[in-house]
């Protein structure tokens, strides 16, 4: 059964001009795009999407970062996506990411790592709803 995550790539690949190799990867690895767009985050729209980690060390920073220019959110549909993607995009420090993964190639370092990854799938759903309406996801293209 396919399930869904949510993909960002961040300010720093999107100004690096990344957006065209990442997204390639994404679908050689068989994920199927549902609905995709570039915004560029205000401060009050990433303080709640990231409220999560409000009480960490660098709350401030990601909220900087993530407002410091236009990003890509992106949902994903595959079977094991949540885990497939993550297994794509590789550890969230670049010099201990595998090789071949998306932070390894494309990533400048910890802070500015390229890309958002879910970490569970109840947090995808939840993540694909703060960036998509029902009617923006693709449901029955790829049937």
């Amino acid at each position: 059964m396919a399930n869904k995550t949510l993909a960002i790539i961040k300010p720093d690949a999107v100004k690096d001009n990344y957006i065209g190799e990442i997204i390639s990867m994404i679908t050689k690895a068989g994920f199927n795009i549902k609905a995709m767009k570039m915004i560029h985050l205000t401060k009050a729209q990433a303080q709640k999407f990231y409220e999560v980690h409000k009480e960490r060390p660098f709350y401030n920073d990601l909220i900087d970062y993530m407002t410091s220019g236009p990003c890509i959110p992106i949902a994903l549909e595959k079977e094991n996506a949540v885990e497939d993607y993550r297994k794509l995009i590789g550890a969230t420090d670049p010099t201990q990411a595998e090789e071949g993964t998306i932070r390894k190639l494309y990533a400048r370092n910890k802070q500015f790592n390229a890309v958002h990854g879910s970490d569970s799938d109840e947090n995808a759903l939840r993540e694909i709803a703060f960036f998509f309406s029902e009617k923006e996801l693709l449901e029955n293209y790829y049937d």
